[in-house]
């Protein structure tokens, strides 16, 4: 329970910061569009798209979030926390394309480097910089709890990078008269979103694959499965993630054969410690005295004695 408020309070902490940033965003975008036309500057009209591409993005993590806090019906037993996941598969996919398209947009450029008024490209950029910078600071803080949130702090800071490349351009630009330097930085920005697009889209794949955490190791859940008294045998081990920061577990504990009372607290003591260690706080444990029609007499089926330790991982 307690888990649950803590994350509906990051949840309602996060949805109202992505607000902000959502309005920060479109500011700059206007800001830009109108200065990219004056200075005549095609690297601050592609930011422009950039960050349209980007409230989108944020727009649809605002809705993911807002789908999550809905509760479980007959249906849907694990409500929608997933829609947090498949926002941030979608906005890992569409940060990939914005590479894309900058890298196309740096290719152009290269044949054609455009004549641009640095003064007002550096001055726009600049506004968009700070303003980038005060959306990162605000969604920094909760982007750890949450992978959709994650993927919003990629989109700003492939923004804030960009608006570093664009004032960097346009300071060089004044001074040498290169064109060239306007696709080179935009090839380097390219770079730095596809690296955080990619990082983006494996997280989230194997989300829906329901892959075990990174932070967590099968050996290690099971040895501290095993040190719970009581604990025979473990074999049947999942892990998984519903979605960010919320783990789960299934496994087959057997036990010897005892009261109601005392196989509650095999239970209790094992919830715990799998709480505390491993922070999974989604469980299935099913006890039993004999093995499992799925774990016939001679098989692995995943079990784990005490008499063969050096085993346990190839087991699993």
């Amino acid at each position: 329970m307690s888990h649950n408020h803590e994350h509906n309070h990051i949840s309602e902490s996060s949805r109202s910061r992505l607000k902000i940033v959502l309005g920060i965003i479109t500011f700059i975008m206007v800001v830009e569009v109108v200065g990219g036309i004056l200075s005549n500057s095609l690297a601050l009209i592609g930011d422009a798209g950039h960050m349209l591409v980007d409230a989108l993005a944020i727009a649809l993590s605002l809705f993911a979030i807002t789908m999550a806090a809905r509760p479980a019906t007959l249906s849907k037993t694990f409500g929608y926390h997933r829609v947090e996941i498949m926002a941030a598969l979608a906005n890992g996919v569409t940060l990939v394309l914005v590479a894309a398209y900058v890298f196309y947009e740096a290719y152009q450029r290269f044949l054609e480097p455009p004549v641009v008024r640095a003064p007002l490209m550096m001055g726009v950029a600049t506004i968009g910089l700070v303003s980038n910078l005060a959306g990162m600071f605000l969604l920094k803080g909760v982007s750890h709890h949450s992978l959709n949130i994650k993927a919003a702090f990629w989109h700003i800071i492939g923004d804030t990078v960009s608006s570093v490349g664009v004032v960097a351009g346009g300071v060089i630009i004044a001074i040498t008269g290169w064109g060239v330097v306007d696709p080179i930085i935009a090839v380097l920005i390219g770079c730095i979103i596809l690296v955080g697009a990619v990082s983006l889209v494996r997280e989230s794949v194997d989300i829906l694959l329901e892959a075990v955490p990174k932070h967590i190791a099968v050996d290690e859940v099971i040895k501290s499965l095993k040190a719970v008294p009581g604990v025979d045998e473990v074999h049947d081990v999942h892990v998984w993630t519903l979605t960010s920061d919320i783990h789960a577990l299934s496994a087959h504990l057997m036990i010897q054969d005892q009261s109601v009372s005392g196989s509650a607290e095999i239970v209790d003591k094992v919830n715990h410690n799998l709480s505390e260690q491993f922070n999974i706080t989604h469980t299935t444990l099913q006890l039993e005295c004999e093995r499992c029609a799925t774990c016939p007499e001679g098989t692995v089926c995943n079990i784990i004695r005490p008499e063969e330790p050096e085993k346990r991982a190839e087991r699993i």
